[in-house]
């Protein structure tokens, strides 16, 4: 059954207020965090439009933010792997 819109919400107030401060820590810091890498990823390819496997890796860099607050989360490094993977077969397409 699909989720009504009062249930979504609810399910967003439970993560952002939940438990996840724990794994992932503060949100101001690690929203911070993933700023900082983004910015660097986006300066080193000025006045480009992003592409697909931009997106990718700048995900791949909000994972590595997320190693650096909260607890260790296994989950990152699974994640890290996939958006790279996905980036590299990305990227062997669009060749």
């Amino acid at each position: 059954m699909a989720m009504r819109a009062g249930e979504i919400l609810a399910a967003a107030t439970e993560a952002v207020d939940g438990d996840r401060e724990k794994t992932h820590g503060d949100k101001l810091m690690n929203h911070q965090n993933i700023a900082v890498l983004w910015d660097a990823y986006l300066r080193i390819r000025p006045n480009e439009p992003l592409t697909v496997c931009d997106v990718a890796l700048m995900m791949a860099l909000l994972k590595i933010a997320r190693t650096h607050s909260g607890e260790h989360n296994p989950d990152d490094y699974v994640d890290l792997a996939g958006y790279a993977a996905c980036a590299g077969e990305m990227a062997n397409t669009l060749l």
